[in-house]
């Protein structure tokens, strides 16, 4: 495995390295900046590498004298990623604040009501809308000597062919506007639970304030997370090579191929999708056992899945795209590193064993657990009504005891627990890991800052633009912060001035940590969890006090990891950074004041909805009910419920078992570093809530075709890999991403009346007592 499917690391930079032969990581200085060295030693000058997708070239060729697999960051660097770059194309156009202003409104809304907007579906609307535009909108005459009048307003409105820096720069506008903070979930928390409507200007500018604190800190580590070559961020080649098809070369042979290709499989999965989504729903999962006895309720807690919340999916093949690959997120069967796939696995495989011992507890319904669903994210009193958490807070919102001894202590269903155990294990796994394996690189890197200048050839094509100075980002961080607290006092969260202060410290140190496992391994670890149970420790008693303070811990964070993430989209395409950093910061003033407004309508439009446990294929209050409920476990009863000795009072401790579970890993690869314990993930690992909730029949099918694309097709058809994988990627994530947005408004509800496809073999009806995959329908039995 180790020599097989290396994963891309710290280790693979030109920074300080690990040595295999002396076990420690020793400091390898590149003389030229132009050059990179091949795994056979031989140093290639980067200028002139050439078209990246043509025949195998020099760098692409082992010693052996045939391509050689993708392993290093170095080979994400410079062979999947084209270096040219054209330093005059113009980006601030007309086309480009017109399309990226109307994206952000178009994906901030969308993404509010309907479906998560991802960043690939918006780069190929953009494209599309972009292309259209170049065509239809008269341009300048080429030939024309002397600008007339007419010819310098056209030429202001459509200065030539639609290019790569203007379609990379609506894109990240918006996305960005797309991405639903938060604050989004305090503000309905507060308005469905507590019956508390939060002013417009205060929910408005705490949006903005803490979206803008991660950009803040971002800036800070940008010479750490984005310009090294180390730093990977594997989720965005597929969008990247996706720009290079879409705008370089396109009158060579290979790249024509390529735009084929794409353009034929995104054709393809659009028209597919149709069945599993609209048509044939039992392809979202189907199970032999299910098929084999469906009259049995352990028989779907275990084998089911293609229906929310009520089973495992264990060994059902899911022919649904939309669940299989990446869904336009940030973990996807073709292009995440197998390392981080199979850890995930594996950590599902113990969850798959310790669910079937919960089965067993279920079944002689220790704990009550009969009395709650399977799988659900409430509180719940003994006899498995929901929980009035109003019943036991006084009418400031805090907790009062007297109230509490008449309620009792809610429960949980089993389900949630398990996530709360995980969510708690990961974090703590997360910080070891780091410390043990990425901290002397990085701590080797910030000894170099001001002496040694970095070497990745993109960074030094980079070089060109003016960089945005440090003061830019500590006066949005100075000046979001003085927001934050003021606003958290005009909100009446009950978050005092120095727990918010706090929970930005925690915000910091985390960014780091995280940004590096995401930069890596493309995976980012949550830290929601520690938030709540640090502002329940911290602020007790108050469960608005505790949603604020996780805003401020988690959501810089979270924010921070999007805006790296970006720099290096920018990176790898040559868009200037003060570019990003302008349309990160107009799509995200754009998107607070849509998703606020949005969230009102819904609010007031779909509040029975969004009440409810189960929702509907549209309208779903899952995430919020979610949130308010841990928010109340931990900040208002965060003694009582999870003191020592009480009966969740084993929770708090999982974070100690998760910064001590990398270190067998670490001392297992110090005494054999050639057996691959180096590639064993280990927060991804403990991740044992992974089944927690949701549709889980496609899990088993994303662990086949993660190997036979990151194993078999790297390894064994490492050319084909090289130029279409990811591409193909790509186009599966696209295709699907826009079938279910035109199916959403066409045949399921979005539009305002829903038209639901016959029932048939393949479509089960409800009222035959069975799911889409024939699985028993439990009916939170």
């Amino acid at each position: 495995m180790a020599a097989t499917e290396a994963v891309p690391t710290l280790q693979d930079s030109k920074q300080p390295s690990f040595d295999e032969k002396t076990n420690s990581f020793v400091d390898e200085k590149v003389e030229k900046h132009d050059q990179i060295e091949t795994a056979g030693g031989i140093l290639v000058d980067t200028d002139n590498i050439g078209e990246v997708f043509d025949s195998p070239r020099l760098i692409d060729l082992g010693e052996d004298g045939k391509e050689r697999p993708i392993t290093t960051s170095s080979d994400y660097a410079v062979r999947l990623v084209s270096l040219e770059d054209d330093p005059t194309l113009r980006i601030f156009t007309f086309r480009m604040w017109f399309l990226g202003i109307g994206l952000s409104c178009f994906g901030s809304v969308l993404g509010q009501i309907f479906i998560t907007v991802s960043s690939l579906f918006l780069q190929i609307i953009s494209f599309i809308l972009g292309k259209v535009m170049e065509v239809i909108i008269p341009g300048p005459s080429p030939t024309a000597r002397i600008q007339t009048r007419d010819n310098m307003f056209w030429s202001f409105l459509n200065h030539g062919p639609f290019n790569l820096k203007e379609h990379v720069a609506i894109t990240i506008m918006s996305s960005t506007a797309s991405a639903s903070s938060l604050a989004i979930s305090i503000f309905a928390s507060q308005d469905l639970y507590y019956n508390v409507e939060v002013n417009a200007g205060v929910g408005i500018f705490t949006l903005m304030a803490s979206q803008l604190l991660g950009y803040g800190i971002a800036g800070v580590f940008r010479a750490f997370l984005v310009h090294p070559t180390f730093a990977i961020y594997p989720q965005v080649m597929p969008q990247v090579q996706l720009y290079d098809t879409l705008h370089r070369s396109q009158e060579a042979v290979m790249q024509r191929k390529r735009m084929k290709f794409f353009w034929t499989v995104f054709v393809g999965i659009f028209v597919w999708e149709w069945f599993p989504e609209y048509i044939a729903p039992t392809l979202t999962g189907i199970s032999i056992f299910c098929l084999a006895d469906r009259k049995s309720a352990w028989v779907t807690r275990i084998f089911g899945g293609a229906n929310n919340n009520e089973g495992l999916g264990a060994f059902a093949l899911c022919f649904d795209w939309a669940y299989v690959g990446s869904g336009g997120g940030t973990i996807g069967s073709l292009f995440t590193p197998l390392s981080t796939m199979l850890s995930l696995y594996a950590g599902c495989a113990v969850c798959m064993t310790f669910r079937i011992a919960f089965c067993a507890t279920f079944a002689s319904n220790t704990w009550n657990a009969q009395n709650f669903p399977f799988l659900s994210q409430l509180l719940y009193y003994e006899n498995g009504t929901e929980y009035d958490q109003l019943a036991i807070l006084n009418a400031d919102l805090t907790l009062n005891n007297t109230l509490l001894a008449e309620q009792g202590l809610p429960w949980y269903a089993s389900s949630q627990l398990l996530y709360q155990i995980s969510r708690t294990m990961y974090i703590g796994a997360s910080v070891t890991h780091f410390f043990l394996w990425y901290w002397p690189t990085f701590a080797g890197i910030i000894k170099g800052y001001w002496t040694q200048e970095c070497d990745d050839p993109h960074y030094q094509k980079m070089k060109v633009y003016k960089e945005v100075s440090n003061w830019w980002y500590a006066t949005i961080f100075v000046v979001c912060t003085a927001l934050a607290i003021g606003l958290a006092y005009a909100a009446k969260s009950g978050l005092p001035a120095w727990a918010l202060i706090i929970a930005l410290f925690f915000a910091f140190f985390f960014t780091p940590i995280i940004g590096t496992l995401n930069a890596t391994v493309g995976y980012a670890p949550l830290i929601q969890n520690l938030m709540q149970m640090l502002g329940g420790a911290l602020v007790p008693g108050k469960p608005v006090a505790n949603m604020y303070f996780t805003l401020y811990g988690e959501n810089p964070v979270t924010q921070a990891l999007l805006l790296l993430q970006d720099l290096k989209t920018g990176q790898y395409t040559k868009v200037p950074p003060r570019v990003t950093f302008t349309v990160q910061v107009v799509g995200t003033i754009i998107g607070a004041i849509l998703n606020f407004v949005i969230m009102k309508i819904v609010l007031t439009n779909q509040r029975s909805i969004l009440l409810e446990v189960q929702g509907t294929n549209i309208w779903s209050g899952q995430q919020i009910q979610s949130y308010n409920s841990v928010a109340v476990a931990w900040g208002a009863l965060g003694k009582p419920l999870y003191a020592t000795g009480t009966r969740y009072g084993f929770v708090p401790y999982m974070l100690l078992v998760g910064l001590l579970f990398p270190i067998p890993f670490w001392l297992l690869h110090k005494k054999w570093p050639k057996f691959g314990w180096n590639l064993i993930f280990t927060p991804i690992l403990a991740e044992l809530g992974f089944l927690s909730v949701g549709i889980n029949s496609s899990v088993f099918s994303t662990l086949l075709v993660a190997l036979f694309s990151q194993y078999y097709l790297r390894k064994y058809y490492p050319t084909w890999f090289r130029k279409y994988n990811f591409l193909l990627s790509a186009a599966l994530d696209g295709g699907t991403e826009i079938m279910i947005f035109v199916s959403t408004f066409a045949v399921n509800g979005g539009s305002g009346t829903a038209h639901p496809f016959p029932n048939w073999g393949l479509n089960p009806s409800s009222a035959e007592g069975v799911n889409l995959d024939y699985c028993m329908a439990l009916n939170n039995q």
